[in-house]
């Protein structure tokens, strides 16, 4: 079995769980997830399967749209809603929209982010949530984040008896990025502590709500021998890459791993990082340039030797 899943992941549940479920699920051990979600978050998680296993970095590097709720008046140790809170400001005078939609226009682009203190970030081999959950604290490394779009999709709710203020937004982002930290960041430029209350992811690594099934959907599937409905090929993932379609004698080259000259397929520099092989409209490598050579190609990873 080889391919991708788009899994909807349900809340209460972290991506390992999930991976673990599906083990059993489609007896076999090669299986691993596309891009982690926290456990109160829901949404699409590529799930990557036989194969499927050799695309899982390039899923986990595209970008992805979230869906969720920003509240204003305190923050929390976790930046969402299941931490304790370190710092409250009553919001006694609500923002208008205009304030809000002007200061979220102002992260998007290229934006730095500090991660939060439980993420899986690692400092001198150390996982940050492991300094957090020991009540320690580290410097952390600042980061590059792309947002593509931010954007306001409710009205304001102001809460009169807690002197809070929220609303729904949606997020299309690059890889990397914290949506809590944008929440907790956006608190802070409109003047008040804030946290993430809510969060869905709607597409990961170009798929999407539409395509993605739950853990009981797989099982029935399964059951049914029918799981060929849910899952994708894994050329998918690569959808977005350049793509070359080989001749039989290139492919002779292509699955002994050769080194190959850019001229050959009418190149004269490389249009991306790396270059998608197909064969019998199959991924079978993938090809970046030579380190040393620039005229050159190298592999960079073999997906298939034999179609």
């Amino acid at each position: 079995m080889d391919g991708i899943l788009p899994l909807w992941k349900e809340r209460g549940m972290t991506s390992h769980d999930c991976v673990f479920k599906l083990r059993k699920i489609l007896q076999t051990k090669k299986v691993g997830h596309g891009g982690t979600l926290d456990p109160d978050v829901d949404g699409v998680l590529p799930i990557c399967i036989g194969k499927g296993t050799k695309v899982i970095e390039y899923l986990q590097d595209s970008g992805k749209i979230y869906e969720g709720e920003i509240t204003l008046g305190f923050s929390t140790t976790t930046e969402d809603r299941s931490g304790d809170v370190v710092e409250t400001k009553m919001v006694d005078s609500p923002l208008s929209e205009d304030e809000v939609d002007q200061m979220m226009a102002t992260f998007i682009g290229k934006i730095k982010q500090v991660p939060p203190m439980y993420s899986a970030v690692k400092v001198n081999g150390k996982r940050l949530y492991e300094y957090a959950r020991a009540g320690e604290t580290v410097e952390r490394p600042e980061r590059e984040a792309l947002i593509e779009s931010f954007k306001r999709t409710t009205e304001l709710i102001y809460d009169e008896e807690n002197k809070t203020q929220s609303w729904r937004f949606q997020v299309t982002c690059g890889k990397g990025t914290y949506v809590r930290t944008l929440a907790v960041d956006l608190g802070g430029k409109l003047g008040y502590p804030a946290h993430m209350s809510d969060l869905t992811r709607l597409a990961s690594g170009g798929f999407s709500v539409g395509q993605a099934v739950t853990l009981a959907q797989v099982s029935e599937l399964m059951e049914k021998d029918q799981i060929d409905q849910a899952l994708q090929p894994i050329e998918e993932a690569m959808k977005d890459f350049p793509r070359i379609d080989l001749t039989d004698v290139d492919w002779q080259k292509v699955k002994n791993g050769q080194v190959l000259p850019m001229k050959d397929f009418g190149l004269k520099k490389m249009p991306a990082d790396l270059i998608a092989f197909f064969y019998q409209n199959q991924l079978v490598s993938l090809y970046g340039q030579h380190p040393e050579k620039n005229w050159l190609l190298k592999p960079s990873k073999v997906i298939r030797n034999e179609v």
